[in-house]
């Protein structure tokens, strides 16, 4: 069986090419959203609108017509954040025919006149809206994918909050149809109700920087002390080498920092944090929440907790349940099976990175060190800080940081 897929845009029927109306034409079952399924004329073929949620319910739908001439209708281009990407991955490419129209992207820049390669498309289908938090940098040219008529106003109030309430502001709705509208303004003067069917068009204005490059300064983060400090969180992750696409374990979360950071190195970067203390648990998210960042918080003492990542996404870079590409330990270290369950769940080819401050740590790690070998590194941070009416150097506690290769 090959499902064969069309993307539709706000035009409807009249925008199509003549292959796509004749798939349309000659399926015997059609699926889609209502709206889709509303865009395109009636026919003999069976409708079908989508369940919710569609993701569960999707390969009993595909088995239930398996044998019978199927079109799936999207919208815009379905292998862009769409319903295309979803079937090649249950079905192979082989099984999937996709006819694809104008993006929403790539209408709203030729509106705009934007070139496509220097935006950076953020999607909010089924996001929180921190997740544009990443992407906010002084000129900075983004197009947001709403989840609704309410992510213009929600994505405007967290420009307004980061400092940047000055950026140029569009609203682009239903782009490529009859009732096509573009609303320009700043995000601070951002009023207004609008069309489910938008993307949101942002060129940021000058604002404080918040890079995605390791060592935030510490004071993006709220924390009980517990927190990997700005220099040794900058070797830290040079140690893990984030790599777009791949999983992260943080154990022993504290802050959440490490975690964090590698999330934001990449918009498809992932991470899970586990964290025995239920307040810091909340403290985590709200530095997720406040970064936008991918991080899944898990609440547990490991290395026993660990075991729950398998059905969390726990796959390493091909998505698959092989485990994290990389695994850091920042707390608890010393507790019995913590290394050997971090190093047998990490992937072939991952990195296990081991931070230590007290004398036992450093014992242990020095054990792991002479068995495994991989490289091991003390690093001592000194600050400047008054002393009297002059300026001098305040050492902080060393730290020992082993990084080894599976």
């Amino acid at each position: 069986m090959v499902v064969e897929v069309v993307g539709v845009g706000a035009d409807g029927w009249d925008g199509l090419s003549t292959a796509a109306q004749e798939v349309i034409a000659k399926a015997e079952v059609l699926m889609g959203s209502a709206r889709q399924l509303g865009l395109v004329p009636e026919g003999t073929a069976e409708r079908r609108v989508w369940p919710s949620p569609l993701s569960e319910a999707l390969p009993g739908l595909l088995a239930e017509y398996r044998g019978r001439r199927v079109c799936v209708l999207a919208s815009g281009d379905p292998t862009f954040h769409g319903i295309g990407t979803t079937l090649v991955r249950l079905l192979g490419a082989s099984a999937v025919r996709v006819i694809p129209h104008p993006s929403s992207v790539s209408l709203a820049c030729a509106r705009l006149g934007w070139a496509q390669e220097q935006v950076q498309v953020v999607s909010l289908v089924g996001h929180p809206t921190e997740r544009v938090h990443p992407q906010v940098q002084p000129g900075r040219r983004l197009v947001v994918l709403s989840w609704g008529s309410q992510t213009p106003g929600e994505v405007a109030a967290l420009l307004v909050a980061r400092g940047y309430g000055a950026s140029e502001f569009t609203v682009l709705e239903q782009l490529g149809g009859p009732g096509e509208r573009v609303t320009s303004t700043t995000a601070a003067a951002w009023t207004g109700e609008v069309d489910p069917l938008n993307v949101v068009a942002v060129h940021c204005a000058d604002g404080p920087v918040l890079s995605t490059a390791p060592g935030l300064p510490d004071a993006a983060y709220e924390s009980d002390g517990q927190l990997t400090k700005r220099e040794v969180r900058a070797v830290t992750l040079s140690r893990l080498e984030p790599v777009p696409g791949q999983l992260l374990w943080d154990v022993g979360g504290g802050a959440g920092s490490i975690a964090i950071e590698w999330a934001r190195h990449h918009p498809t970067c992932r991470a899970i944090a586990f964290e025995r203390d239920e307040e810091r648990v909340r403290r985590i998210e709200r530095n997720v929440a406040a970064l936008g960042a991918n991080v899944t918080v898990v609440h547990g003492a490991a290395p026993g907790v660990l075991s729950e990542a398998g059905g969390l996404g726990g796959g390493g870079a091909a998505g698959g349940a092989d485990g994290p590409d990389a695994v850091f330990v920042g707390g608890g270290a010393t507790a019995p099976g913590m290394i050997e369950a971090c190093w047998a769940a990490l992937r072939p080819g991952g990195r296990l990175v081991v931070n230590g401050v007290t004398l036992e740590t450093e014992v242990l790690i020095a054990q792991w060190y002479k068995e495994l070998g991989g490289d091991l590194v003390r690093l001592e941070v000194q600050r400047a800080s008054k002393v009297g009416g002059m300026t001098g150097w305040r050492p902080a506690m060393p730290v020992t940081i082993w990084n080894v290769v599976k």
